[in-house]
């Protein structure tokens, strides 16, 4: 973390930038942005084929494919990076490869892929290559181009996905993404792009050197000939997973002891579906080990309904709270906050608590006064996609809240169409303090009071943080009448005395809130990684893309 002792005399521009004035979704004054800029906004926010509070998934799409094209036609290694291998080792990546492995939007990043394919500019296959970072991804990235260009595939995308599959396709992955429900299979990707067997093998759970075309040849012929498919015997992990579900039903608790299941690497799902008797707190206890971090945070009630031993739940809250664990899995912080809601008991509220702590490491100290503003409406009640149950709000809330605990002196506001101060204290549990400001958020109306609010809360503070989707009702520095009846917005003096204005934008809509000037920033998406243009920004350097 970064910490601040001097406001700099000139402040420096930041990545994103405005180029005219719109209107926001509520008809207030915005700031439409360039095509970088919106793009960077929305990508950093963008489900694929979801709807939000004020943009239907069809409207949302279409935007997003729109401006896809305009950047690479206009501007490809924004999008791509340096192609030189010395120059990507020391950091110098895309929008692509940072959307997918840093901001960590894996939908956004494929389909961004395909439409920089689809925009006819060149380096597709680069683009392809770089979004793919899964091995069910080869598969997706296909569904989505016949979904909506048809099952003529451009040599770019076949391409960037044989260089993938080439990469990704294990006996490990094969058994663990290449399942039967699937609409597009391992053997389909292979038929489709003809990849090149890879003759020296590296990687966790791969085969011996020279043996990928023995699992390609095993995938065609199982997707083709599922009754006669004969294994070869080079994949002996596909050998032992087809001892274990032949296995009779009452050896399987016996496997299970032995270390079979551990073996064969077995996610909990396919144990829960093949053990009799299902996930007790053995069969819970002897995968524990082998289950991914996102699958741990996820499983916390579970455990504890199964009843799990104190010894094994010390294990997995030490894991949980494992600098190098939870940097490696690269969750978004709200995961933090689901799991802490979706867990029945709070001894696993310390762990999940510290995790959060690591995972916002580069939401900066900062150094004098600090007005934090949590936008808490209706809009930002809206969920941050459809499956999942956190809210915007709480997004906002949990970073507001992390970043008041970093600052030497912070006051707290919730609004809505009114505002009032809403402190964390300094020993407080940030998830507790995300719980009490959803308790709250009816206390302050459902409208979009950003400026006023502002207004209302801005004494010589040194900056304004505002966490929002930036849809206000009012506006800044000119002060408009609304249908609530009275003047609402900021006047202009009070405006051009806040020597700084960070918002984080938790939508990505087109229309942004704050005026382009010296002093005045934009940030986006659900992780911690652009809070690095905050610290930068706020020591006085220039910050162009944190990527």
């Amino acid at each position: 973390m970064t910490k601040f002792t001097n406001r700099p005399t000139a402040r420096p521009t930041g990545p994103v930038r405005s180029t005219g004035i719109t209107r926001t979704h509520e008809g207030a004054v915005g700031y439409s942005r360039d095509a970088e800029s919106e793009l960077f906004l929305l990508a950093a926010t963008n489900m694929v084929s979801e709807g939000t509070f004020y943009e239907s998934a069809t409207a949302r799409d279409e935007r997003f494919q729109r401006l896809v094209h305009q950047v690479a036609k206009t501007n490809p290694e924004w999008l791509l990076g340096a192609e030189d291998l010395e120059q990507r080792t020391a950091g110098k990546v895309g929008f692509i490869e940072y959307l997918r492995n840093t901001l960590q939007m894996r939908s956004a990043s494929l389909v961004m892929a395909a439409e920089f394919v689809r925009s006819g500019a060149p380096g597709g296959r680069r683009a392809v290559r770089q979004a793919i970072s899964r091995a069910d991804e080869p598969a997706e990235i296909l569904g989505y181009w016949m979904s909506q260009y048809g099952r003529k595939l451009p040599a770019a995308l076949k391409r960037g996905v044989a260089d993938a599959v080439v990469r990704l396709y294990t006996e490990r992955n094969a058994l663990k993404w290449d399942g039967q429900s699937k609409d597009i299979r391992f053997a389909d990707v292979i038929e489709l792009v003809h990849p090149r067997p890879r003759m020296v093998w590296g990687g966790k759970g791969a085969p011996p050197a020279g043996r990928q075309s023995d699992l390609f040849k095993y995938l065609l012929d199982r997707r083709h000939h599922p009754d006669n498919a004969e294994i070869p015997d080079s994949l002996e992990l596909i050998h032992l997973d087809r001892r274990l579900l032949a296995m009779p039903t009452e050896g399987r608790r016996v496997a299970l002891k032995e270390g079979l299941v551990a073996e064969a690497g077995w996610s909990w799902e396919r144990l829960a579906g093949w053990l009799p008797g299902g996930m007790d707190s053995e069969a819970w206890m002897s995968v524990i080990p082998q289950m991914g971090y996102m699958a741990l945070i996820r499983n916390l009630r579970n455990f504890d309904d199964a009843g799990i031993y104190a010894k094994v739940k010390s294990e997995v809250c030490r894991r949980i709270e494992d600098p190098e664990e939870v940097a490696k899995s690269r969750q978004f912080p709200y995961r933090f906050w689901s799991a802490y809601k979706n867990a029945p008991s709070l001894e696993w509220g310390a762990s999940l608590e510290r995790a959060l702590d690591y995972s916002c490491r580069n939401i900066p100290e900062l150094s004098g006064r600090s007005l934090i503003l949590i936008d808490t409406s209706a809009s930002m009640n809206d969920t941050v996609s459809d499956r999942s149950k956190a809210r915007r709000f709480e997004v906002g809330a949990l970073f507001a809240g992390a970043l008041a605990k970093r600052a030497a002196n912070p006051t707290v506001v919730i609004f809505g169409d009114q505002s009032k101060e809403f402190p964390i204290g300094k020993s407080e549990s940030v998830l507790r303090y995300v719980d009490r400001v959803g308790a709250s958020i009816g206390s302050v109306g459902h409208g979009t009071m950003i400026w006023r609010s502002v207004q209302e809360h801005f004494a010589n503070h040194d900056r304004v943080v505002i966490f929002t989707d930036e849809q206000s009702m009012d506006d800044a520095g000119q002060p408009m009448r609304t249908y609530y009846g009275r003047s609402d917005g900021i006047d202009s003096s009070t405006y051009k005395a806040i020597p700084a204005v960070h918002a984080f934008n938790l939508a990505g809509y087109r229309a942004g809130t704050v005026p382009p000037g010296s002093g005045r920033y934009t940030y986006g998406g659900f992780t911690d990684a652009t809070f690095v243009l905050m610290a930068a920004l706020e020591a006085g350097s220039e910050a162009g893309w944190p990527f």
